[in-house]
Formats: C-alpha cells, sequence, structure tokens
C-alpha cells in the first residue's frame, strides 16, 4: 500500500499542502477550528503516518543529540562490538532518555560527517568518542552546537567540554597491586600515546620493576604472530597488565590455546571494567571507570550549554582497581 502524502490530503479537502502541514506540525494560529477538525479526520481516515524528524524540524528544535564514533582500524569493521564503546552507548542512551531527547548514532571517521549531519538534523548537541585534537579544533570551528568529547587529549578550550579519565593513577594502581607478588611483568598495548602512555607511564611508576613491554598490531592474526615470535618473553614473565580488556581477553585466549593457566602461571589484568570481564573465565582483574558517571555529566553538560551557563570544560573522573580471579 502506497504512503499517503500531504498533497493527498490536501487534494481530498480542497485546502493548501501548507494547512494540512500546519495542522501536523500544530501550528494552528491562523486555521479555524472546522478545518482543524476536517484535516485531523482525515488525518485519521487515511492513516496518515507523519514523518517524525519532519515534526521535530519544523518546530526548530529536534530534541537529537549525536553520538559519533570514530571507526578506527582497530576495531576492523566491528565497532560497536567493543564493549567501552556499546557500554557507553547503553548509559548515554538512559541519559538522553531520561530528557526526553532521541538519539543519532554514526560512525565515521572524518570529522566532515559530523558537521553534514549536524546541519542535517538541526542536532540539539554533539559527543565525540575516539577522535584527535585537530578534529576537535575542526568542529568547534564548523558548528555552533554544545559539543562533548570523550577523553579528548587536547588543549583545554572554553569551546568544547572534555570528559576524561585518571589514567596515570589507573596504570599506578595496576602497578602497585602486581609488584606485590610479581617481579616481571608484561604490558601489552598497541600504542604508547595519550591515554595509553598515560596508563603505561603509570603503570612503571608503581610497578617499579622489570617490564616488557608488547607493541602488538592491531589486526588478531598479526598479533597473535607477535606473541608466537615472542613467547620466550612471555614464559619469563608471571604477568600481564593490557591497557584495555579487549587486549587483556585477547591475550587470555592465546594462553589457554598455549595451555598456560591463568593465574597460575600467568597473571593478567586490563583497563576499563566493560561487561565482558565478570563473563569471561577467570574473570578479569581491571581498572574500572565509572562510564556512567560520565554519559551523566555529558548529557548535563550539552543542556547547561544549550541554556547559555557558564560550566567546568575540562573534567577528570577518578578511577579504581577492581581484582577478579585472573590475578593472583
Amino acid at each position: 500500500m502506497e504512503r499517503v502524502k500531504i498533497k493527498d490530503i490536501a487534494q481530498q479537502l480542497g485546502v493548501s499542502t501548507a494547512t494540512v502541514s500546519n495542522v501536523i506540525h500544530g501550528k494552528t494560529n491562523k486555521v479555524s477550528t472546522q478545518t482543524i477538525e476536517r484535516v485531523q479526520k482525515a488525518l485519521e481516515e487515511n492513516q496518515y503516518i507523519p514523518s517524525m524528524a519532519g515534526i521535530l524540524l519544523a518546530q526548530n528544535s529536534s530534541k537529537i543529540i549525536g553520538i559519533f564514533i570514530n571507526d578506527h582500524e582497530k576495531y576492523e569493521g566491528n565497532v560497536f562490538n567493543d564493549f567501552f564503546i556499546s557500554s557507553s552507548l547503553n548509559e548515554l542512551s538512559k541519559e538522553i532518555e531520561k530528557h526526553n531527547f532521541f538519539m543519532m548514532i554514526k560512525k565515521t571517521k572524518d570529522p566532515y560527517d559530523i558537521v553534514q549531519f549536524s546541519s542535517m538534523w538541526n542536532l540539539e548537541g554533539v559527543i565525540m568518542i575516539g577522535f584527535c585534537e585537530q578534529d576537535y579544533h575542526y568542529l568547534r570551528n564548523q558548528i555552533h552546537i554544545p559539543l562533548v568529547i570523550y577523553d579528548g587529549f587536547c588543549e583545554q578550550s572554553d569551546r568544547f567540554v572534555n570528559i576524561m579519565i585518571d589514567d596515570t593513577d589507573g596504570g599506578f594502581q595496576m602497578g602497585q597491586y602486581l609488584a606485590l607478588k610479581h617481579d616481571k611483568a608484561l604490558c601489552i598495548t598497541d600504542n604508547l600515546e595519550d591515554m595509553d602512555l598515560n596508563r603505561y607511564n603509570g603503570f612503571q611508576k608503581g610497578f617499579q620493576k622489570e617490564i616488557h613491554l608488547f607493541l602488538v598490531p592491531m589486526e588478531k592474526e598479526k598479533r597473535w604472530k607477535y606473541y608466537e615470535e615472542n613467547f620466550d618473553h612471555i614464559q619469563q614473565a608471571t604477568c600481564a597488565f593490557a591497557l584495555s580488556d579487549y587486549y587483556a581477553i585477547d591475550f587470555m585466549h592465546f594462553l589457554n590455546e598455549h595451555h598456560i593457566p591463568i593465574p597460575d602461571s600467568m597473571s593478567v589484568a586490563g583497563f576499563d571494567n566493560t561487561l565482558l570481564c565478570e563473563m569471561v573465565h577467570p574473570s578479569l582483574t581491571t581498572i574500572e571507570q565509572n562510564i556512567s558517571s560520565r554519559a551523566r555529566i555529558a548529557i548535563q553538560s550539552i543542556l547547561a550549554l544549550k541554556e547559555g551557563m557558564k560550566i567546568q570544560t575540562q573534567i577528570q573522573l577518578p578511577v579504581k582497581l577492581i581484582v577478579r580471579k585472573s590475578t593472583k
């Protein structure tokens, strides 16, 4: 069945399309009560389904907050399968719905897409996850709506709100904890920049013993080959700290494949405390960041900026060690 259009209703009633549109969008100041009733009756009889986006845009208030995720190559095309990303989206969804807004999600590598979608959908605010400093400053000069970023390693600016976590302290807490029972450690990451560098530096300061750094490839097949090539170093260490839960759990799978018991022969720990940490066996020791607090602050910041309020633009949230069965 072909969808009924506004022009069909207008032709049926002998009124203009503008009149029908005004009734749909609640702009009835200049429309007679009789005409309103005729249009509403015709809409009901024809089972007309309005475009929600059209209604919101016509009201000059989309009530839409855009969440933009960097579709980085490390996700190998599966960015929404990452537990940090999915957990963040889940908490943001709760906060957005609590304030009667809508959430639009877009993965992209190109910040121009954010400009385009912000304009196309008349977004009320934007939250960015996983982008870099040049992207933030480019966007701040291109769009003039509230902008919140997760983990923006850049200079503080009054033009966007940057919500970070204390990565250095997280690494430090893990280093101190593992140093209680271990003398040689592996540290696993795919880079030594920004948050990963802070986590590594904190770990070094807390552990203060021998650390062998594994700078691993992002692709799983190449990463496991790297582990094979460095198997001697793996056997020499008794603990491993991966700078994300993703790499920690992946390394646990590698150890299981090679019959290295966890934690008897190798303690393994991660960072983020995603949902999967309690689902793997043994459950993963990790550093917890409060994803729900970050989401709440992100939405509160957007609402405050919409009202023109002056707020804190650089926010650092604390983290804490969560000990589970993957370490001894």
